[in-house]
């Protein structure tokens, strides 16, 4: 592997397969790099729990890992559809050493929301860390073409859950425990094909410093990962094979970014590297600038 960031990981997808949603890892032709061979762990988060959504592929995977080898037992969100991907996860989890607790269902019902703190609680005995990571991404050609129930269901996931989610956790939380959101650089850039999924995640950066703001006084910190273009399941998802290929091309660094390369970012916002940080979001585009 070269240390050229621009020639670092794959640069095409070619011949990659679109998907209907929610999309699986183990449906695509060009597997991502979730840090499986060369996350490193620094005992950063032992004795941790962190409760991670959308953490059965994608980004959530390269997080759910990383803070497995960093020492945290792991409690992953997910779709039902998603249990093959979820099970593979839990099995790198597992091989670290760490516990790992699927919670199968969906983030739109407020329940559920609150029954995974619950049970996270329950069955692996607090939460230190929220990363609230799940996220629902709609696309748009002009205005009448975008559909009401997407855009609500959008809404739900991405911005409505994370509200409920952090109500259950926090009165859960210590001093030094941490909430991380993932928003996007379409809070900044927002693409003209993107734009309800850029409304949400404009609220998620808001949402973040509000949060930071509001929890600061019970020593709860909250911050924010912003990705560029990452080579996940959510990618066939939404875009044409065309454009799989050339995913990234117009950053700086000129291709995609993978999971594993976001991952580093989550756990200094969760352990005390972090510990003078909350109210900031940290970009992970490949150059774009989000401010």
């Amino acid at each position: 592997m070269t240390d050229d960031p621009r020639t670092s990981q794959p640069t095409s997808f070619p011949d990659e397969p679109q998907q209907p949603s929610p999309g699986l890892t183990v449906k695509m032709r060009t597997k991502p790099d979730h840090g499986e061979q060369s996350y490193v762990g620094k005992d950063l988060l032992t004795c941790k729990v962190a409760l991670i959504t959308g953490g059965d592929s994608g980004i959530g995977r390269a997080v759910a890992i990383a803070y497995a080898r960093e020492g945290a037992d792991v409690a992953i969100a997910y779709l039902a559809d998603e249990q093959p991907d979820a099970e593979e996860t839990r099995g790198w989890v597992e091989q670290a050493g760490r516990r790992c607790l699927l919670l199968p269902g969906d983030l739109r019902d407020r329940d559920h929301c609150r029954a995974l703190v619950e049970r996270t609680v329950a069955e692996l005995g607090g939460i230190d860390i929220l990363v609230n990571n799940a996220a629902a991404q709609t696309m748009n050609e002009g205005l009448d073409s975008i559909d009401d129930d997407e855009m609500q269901a959008a809404f739900a996931v991405n911005i409505f859950a994370m509200i409920h989610l952090a109500k259950a956790a926090a009165p859960h939380m210590k001093p030094g425990s941490a909430v991380v959101n993932t928003t996007s650089e379409q809070a900044k850039v927002a693409g003209k094909s993107m734009i309800v999924y850029a409304a949400t995640k404009g609220a998620i950066s808001s949402l973040t410093v509000g949060l930071s703001n509001l929890l600061s006084a019970d020593g709860i910190r909250v911050n924010a990962v912003a990705p560029g273009p990452i080579w996940t399941p959510i990618q066939p998802i939404a875009k044409s094979p065309d454009e799989l290929e050339t995913l990234g091309h117009n950053t700086p660094l000129a291709r995609a970014g993978q999971p594993a390369e976001l991952a580093p970012a989550y756990v200094l916002l969760a352990s005390a590297e972090g510990s003078y940080m909350s109210g900031n979001v940290i970009a992970v585009t490949g150059g774009v600038p989000i401010s």
